[in-house]
């Protein structure tokens, strides 16, 4: 999953981003909020992490320009703010959660699992499609309760499709939270993909939508 990083303080920024990383985001970063805004505004991002405090145009403005335009990305607000009236402020601007610095990053790890489950409908840690169980906060998938070893690529492939189990995902969109800059080069390369975790995780818990995308198995025709 692709997620945009909003922080003009360094330090901060290279040490979130190291985190998200870690658990197997896809990350971009930006610490100018003109420069955030037109990302968040022309870019799929499954969520936006924002800093408040930021040059070129501060994060609440750049947050109420995103929900005017009709932008629903989850946003998971950052601030040395501290009083209850900023929290409510940045929530009744369109924030999807609050997190006052200084903060632990496992804590904003918490936050943003669930700020994307919830954005996807899903109120539980483990999402499970019939046989198989992605556990978002262990990142390990399994199938009739044995472990399966996936490749980074192969776990945001299933772990995307699951957050979107109720829909067709087109496969630019796939994409665009799968890749690493390499990844579009080749035009099968999603194709490929989805192939080697059908067999992983079974033929059958995969659909093809000739020209629509992929989904989880059970989700309606488009």
């Amino acid at each position: 999953m692709r997620i945009l990083l909003v922080e003009d303080d360094r330090r901060i920024a290279a040490d979130v981003a190291t985190a998200l990383r870690a658990h197997d985001y896809l990350v971009d970063t930006e610490s100018d909020g003109e420069k955030a805004w037109f990302k968040g505004d022309t870019e799929d991002y499954a969520a936006i992490v924002l800093d408040l405090g930021l040059p070129g145009m501060d994060g609440l403005t750049v947050l109420k320009r995103w929900r005017h335009a009709g932008r629903r990305t989850p946003v998971l607000v950052l601030t040395a703010r501290g009083s209850w009236s900023e929290r409510v402020e940045g929530i009744d601007a369109g924030a999807d959660d609050y997190l006052p610095k200084p903060f632990e990053l496992d804590e904003l790890l918490a936050r943003l699992r669930a700020v994307l489950r919830r954005n996807a409908g899903h109120a539980d840690t483990v999402l499970r499609s019939g046989e198989v169980s992605l556990d978002t906060r262990q990142m390990r998938v399994t199938r009739r309760g044995v472990p399966v070893s996936l490749t980074p690529q192969e776990y945001r492939l299933v772990q995307y499709l699951m957050h979107h189990s109720g829909r067709v995902v087109p496969q630019q969109e796939l994409s665009e939270h799968l890749q690493a800059e390499h990844f579009q080069r080749e035009s099968n390369a999603v194709e490929v993909l989805v192939g080697r975790v059908r067999r992983k995780l079974g033929g059958d818990f995969i659909e093809t939508r000739r020209g629509f995308g992929y989904c989880i198995s059970g989700v309606p025709n488009p």
